[in-house]
């Protein structure tokens, strides 16, 4: 196969990782009710940070790799458009308008922030109580450990995937 379209596979397997929510729903299902938040909110940031984990992931684990740009690039241009369909989808529904990619975004910039703040051995300590606040609460222990279990699993299946795939990470 030849390196673009293995790119195009590698790209492709990715988002449909990030997107695909049988774990999220597992750790959201799996979370004991909590005064603190609301357990639909609790699945929703749960479903944003993992989006954002892989990508995060991809960039981290390719950081010194030439194909880096090929992978990241089309993963966020496909994000972007199945977050378009969302957004409008989601704004039918509710009467409002949303920006789906725009809360990516954010959350992103945000997680990342949290992590440049912290210089610990382990991001998910820094990403755990980041994701309890944005469920409502920073000290949530309940939270915080669902949203390190989601990132951690997704950055662990983005190196193991890359790995498969070929790269020396």
């Amino acid at each position: 196969m030849e390196e673009k379209d293995q790119i195009t596979v590698i790209v492709e397997d990715l988002c449909e990782y990030a997107l695909d929510r049988e774990d999220v729903k597992w750790v959201a299902d799996a979370t004991p009710d909590s005064e603190d938040f609301n357990l639909n909110k609790l699945e929703y940031e749960l479903h944003l940070l993992k989006i954002v984990s892989v990508g995060w992931s991809i960039s981290y684990y390719l950081q010194d790799d030439a194909s880096r740009d090929a992978v990241i690039e089309p993963f966020w241009k496909n994000i972007h458009d199945v977050s378009g369909d969302l957004s409008h989808a989601t704004s039918l529904l509710i009467g409002a308008d949303i920006n789906y990619f725009e809360i990516l975004r954010s959350r992103l910039d945000s997680y990342v922030k949290a992590m440049s703040m912290e210089k610990g051995d382990n991001p998910a300590t820094v990403i755990g109580p980041c994701f309890a606040e944005f469920c409502g609460n920073s000290q949530n222990l309940i939270a915080s450990m669902a949203g390190s279990k989601i990132f951690m699993a997704a950055v662990s299946g983005v190196k193991n995937y890359l790995n498969a795939a070929g790269y020396k990470i």
